[in-house]
């Protein structure tokens, strides 16, 4: 089975075609661009340079969060866009699940985080086994004091993953024993591991799903939405004026 996946939940755009547990080809862009500047392009240099084209894939696959509001939006769009075109199904993974997927054929524990400003992460916890990752703990959105406490109370050694390991290895290496920063090669978000964790996905069961039904999946409401509730909020308990 030949997958396409895209990866837009953070910094970098990424898209990379995997097929039988391989990486047939892939692409990481972290260049300061929006990526819906350089998500397509990249989709189509992919193509190119691998001489597949979007029919020969069976399944498109895409990180649909947590991580940013507008980079998965983009991600899910690209994939609806080429998925209805094609009629392709599609499947979307954890941002969480992917990062973590990094370390697929390692021993060990490993902890994806990402920041979520505000001094709170969204974070998992995963453990290699049999050649992939078994999760340990949902998705969530902590506050790093949180994490902090979740990891001390679990008792063994943790290696931190995703774009919000070093901030909180920073806050959190003297208070926890045995936690581990990544290396920078294995720390971030890549397609590629999207492509290897739907794999897993289906063999686990998971049915693929029609364009129409991919959805983000946010732990935590976009800011304006947020700002907006607070603010009515507020507005509801003032007295009126006269």
């Amino acid at each position: 089975m030949k997958i396409l996946a895209l990866e837009t939940s953070a910094q970098t755009a990424s898209a990379a075609i995997v097929a039988e547990g391989r990486i047939l080809a892939e692409i990481n862009i972290t260049a300061g661009l929006t990526h819906s500047q350089t998500l397509i392009p990249a989709v189509n240099a992919l193509f190119a340079t691998s001489q597949l084209t979007l029919r020969d894939m069976d399944l498109l696959a895409v990180s649909h969060g947590p991580g940013s509001f507008t980079g998965i939006r983009i991600g899910i769009g690209a994939v609806k866009g080429m998925a209805q075109g094609a009629k392709k199904p599609c499947l979307g993974i954890s941002t969480l699940e992917g990062i973590a997927n990094n370390f697929r054929g390692l021993p060990g524990i490993v902890c994806p985080v990402m920041d979520a400003r505000c001094k709170q992460v969204y974070t998992a916890l995963f453990e290699g086994k049999d050649g992939g990752m078994e999760r340990l703990w949902p998705d969530d959105a902590l506050s790093i004091a949180d994490l902090g406490q979740k990891l001390r109370e679990l008792g063994k050694p943790v290696t931190l993953a995703g774009d919000g390991a070093e901030l909180c290895f920073r806050e959190l290496s003297e208070a926890v024993p045995g936690l581990t920063l990544a290396p920078v090669q294995l720390r971030l978000q890549r397609a590629a591991c999207v492509g290897l964790a739907a794999a897993d996905a289906l063999e686990n069961g998971a049915s693929p799903i029609p364009a129409a039904e991919l959805m983000p999946v946010y732990l935590r409401l976009p800011q304006a939405e947020r700002e907006l509730k607070k603010k009515l909020a507020q507005t509801k308990g003032k007295e009126p004026t006269t």
